[in-house]
């Protein structure tokens, strides 16, 4: 998603922005709400006690009822693997599915605590009305669900059927994608999750043979664009794109990954050159969130540790260089089929948001009532999860997660995305008929506590999400488009 022009960030409900935590004069026009909107991704040190204020009990019977409905809306070739449930992401080690024998581990990890538990942590996290410091930060990838470090088994049976049946796929000379597809919408292991995402963007070809050579054209192909417009960043006509850039890549997240001189550097480099390529649109604030979830996997292909204990620096300079390529086009590919996000005045967001709302006052009358009770506009918190896929309302473990059915699904970021956004909305429904006042849905809607979320939580909002794109996806009247 194009990142949106200052005029147009998204509502961060903070002290900083007093106009927020009152019931604001209603906007007529899109330009109004330009005029009265501020930066949406700059959290400071004045949200911690908002974040604190937000943090809930999480609803764990809404969680785990729907959970056992999960099954019931994989896709009929699936029926019998159950590929819709929670994705199984632990592993024993296993041989790289590359030729060139770049090394390819699998971890032990700890698995996400229970609902309980992570409701437990939330509740004593609610306590905390005042905090210092802002609430402690999930590991990257120690709660990712799909290492051990308890002494419990790397993974089942099933884990490792499925596993089994990723290499076979892979290993072919021609990589049945449809299959590849099927087989990824309940989640990709780490192990194979690169050269799947790779394939599932179409930066890799089906053949095999053809793999090597492809990578090596467009890895040279994107540090030809490097030496040939990067220097020009600071000329009058590009320096406000990259001191935006600059800008952006510190507010971020993980932070502890970001702010590596290395990584950002990496960030700036891909970001500015994707920006000089995309003149129709440039850069904009969002589009900085979406080279995280890529970044952070293609690192994965060459290290053990966890990201963000991990000195990126440290890796050779080769795979660096590949990383960053990759990263660049992945990403490329991704915003190729929602650019319409991002070009002047982000039309494309604005009719997502005007889909969301249509969609929701069919699914859940009494949600979109209440908000309407307290003039609570789908575009003062939805723009935001439009324009950058909900990274900023979920953990990354999570947006990973998501991310693998993204991009299994026909149309995953630009139309399944919408459905996924009604299910997270309705997944608060008790919360939000309980808040009584613009501000206490505000401060709601755009702090959700959701940093104990693990795979059981993202599977069950798929699962929901597809119920809803099969029963309304073909009714014409579902939404106004």
């Amino acid at each position: 998603f194009l990142p949106p022009p200052p005029f147009l960030s998204i509502l961060l409900i903070s002290s900083s922005f007093p106009y927020l935590l009152c019931k604001p004069k209603k906007a007529t026009t899109f330009q109004e709400f330009e005029s009265i909107t501020s930066d949406a991704w700059d959290v400071g040190d004045d949200d911690d006690e908002l974040l604190a204020m937000a943090a809930q009990n999480l609803n764990i019977e809404v969680v785990m009822e729907t959970a056992n409905k999960v099954n019931e809306h994989k896709q009929g070739d699936r029926a019998e693997e159950g590929d819709v449930t929670s994705p199984e992401l632990s592993f024993a080690s296993q041989s790289s599915p590359y030729t060139d024998g770049r090394l390819v581990k699998s971890h032990s990890e700890a698995p996400i605590g229970s609902p309980k538990e992570a409701a437990g942590e939330c509740a004593a996290l609610h306590r905390q009305r005042s905090l210092p410091h802002r609430p402690p930060v999930i590991p990257l990838v120690a709660r990712m669900a799909d290492q051990n470090t308890s002494g419990t088994p790397a993974m089942t049976e099933r884990e490792a059927s499925r596993l089994d049946k990723f290499k076979q796929l892979l290993a072919g000379p021609n990589t049945d994608l449809e299959e590849l597809r099927k087989l990824s919408w309940s989640g990709i292991p780490r192990q194979v999750r690169p050269i799947t995402w790779k394939l599932l963007s179409g930066y890799l070809p089906a053949n095999a043979e053809r793999r090597e050579s492809v990578l090596q054209r467009k890895r040279q192909e994107y540090f030809g664009f490097i030496q040939q417009y990067y220097d020009s960043r600071n000329d009058e006509h590009h320096q406000d794109t990259y001191r935006q850039i600059h800008i952006d890549i510190p507010r971020m997240s993980p932070e502890s990954l970001v702010l590596q001189p290395k990584v950002t550097e990496i960030f700036e480099r891909i970001l500015f050159i994707w920006a000089i390529r995309h003149p129709a649109s440039g850069y904009v604030q969002g589009i900085n969130d979406l080279v995280t979830p890529f970044f952070v996997v293609y690192v994965f292909e060459y290290i053990e540790e966890e990201v963000e204990n991990f000195d990126v620096s440290s890796l050779q300079e080769e795979a660096l260089r590949n990383i960053e390529a990759d990263s660049f086009w992945c990403m490329s590919k991704l915003l190729d089929g929602i650019q319409d996000n991002y070009t002047f005045a982000q039309p494309g967001i604005q009719r997502k948001v005007k889909a969301l709302e249509e969609l929701v006052s069919r699914i859940d009358e009494s949600v979109h009532r209440h908000m309407q009770q307290y003039e609570v506009e789908y575009l003062q918190f939805a723009f935001r999860w439009m324009n950058n896929l909900l990274m900023r309302e979920l953990p990354l473990r999570c947006t990973i997660r998501l991310w693998d059915t993204y991009q299994a699904e026909p149309e995953g970021f630009s139309h399944f995305h919408l459905y996924v956004c009604a299910a997270f909305l309705v997944r608060w429904r008790k919360e939000i008929l309980e808040e009584r006042d613009f501000q206490g849905l505000m401060i709601l809607l755009q702090n959700l506590p959701t940093m104990h979320w693990g795979n059981e939580e993202v599977s069950v909002l798929l699962a929901e999400a597809y119920r809803l794109k099969f029963a309304f996806a073909d009714a014409p009247n579902h939404y106004k488009r």
